[in-house]
């Protein structure tokens, strides 16, 4: 695959790129800041990108804004985020573009070059590699009217699980339950959010997000500012 990496740390930055290179894959370009990585992504339009949130100049978003900006220009550009916080505003509108695979890491919970390289592979084909902390932070609505208001614990799980892009099966043996008793779990999450069932794990992931990031939360104009806080 060819890859760019936007890591504003430099010995982070060396070492991404080393592991790529030791899994097979060709790092086109390297960023350490906002504007550079917008210009690396339009000029090699990689298989991938590796993205971290705060970059120079102003350390808050530039790189997710980056990354937008990017899919915005190239559409379906596969983007891997890779951050130590979770900045909703802008993630949750990378996350709902159901053009191109996606994902969301911390890291402080990549735990191995395996989990790593898999997560990225997986984003490059299309599909989706969120952590389930980061998934929990932009699922979670403080009011009564929450969306998620209604769903037991356990649907809770299941939703979480299908965020990381997990099949049926491997929810199943996530969770210790049979594959059938999932499919009920599934059908009555989707029946409760208003979603139709689709048994491609990917395309329920973004149906969720997408309609989790409803018309409350504004698409960003170009130079706007989010108006809700970074994480």
């Amino acid at each position: 695959m060819r890859i760019v990496i936007a890591e504003d740390q430099y010995l982070l930055r060396e070492g991404i790129a080393h592991l790529l290179d030791a899994f097979g894959h060709e790092v086109v370009a390297t960023a350490a800041s906002g504007p550079e990585t917008l210009d690396a992504l339009l000029r090699y339009r990689p298989d991938v990108a590796v993205i971290d949130v705060r970059m120079p100049p102003t350390n808050t978003d530039e790189g997710l804004r980056a990354a937008l900006a990017a899919r915005d220009a190239a559409p379906g550009l596969p983007v891997l985020v890779l951050s130590q916080h979770v900045e909703q505003l802008y993630a949750r509108e990378l996350l709902a573009d159901a053009t191109g695979g996606v994902g969301y890491l911390l890291k402080d919970r990549v735990f191995d070059a395996e989990q790593f390289i898999d997560s990225l592979e997986r984003v490059a084909a299309g599909g989706t590699a969120l952590d389930p902390t980061v998934v929990s932070k932009l699922l979670h609505r403080p009011d009564k009217d929450s969306l998620l208001s209604g769903l037991t614990e356990r649907e809770l799980e299941l939703l979480s699980l299908m965020a990381e892009g997990l099949s049926n099966q491997a929810i199943a043996s996530s969770l210790h339950l049979s594959d059938s008793a999932v499919s009920k779990y599934t059908t009555t999450l989707f029946d409760k959010l208003g979603l139709a069932h689709d048994e491609a794990s990917n395309r329920r992931v973004r149906a969720v997000l997408t309609y989790l990031n409803d018309s409350t939360t504004p698409r960003r104009r170009s130079g706007e500012r989010p108006s809700e806080p970074s994480e």
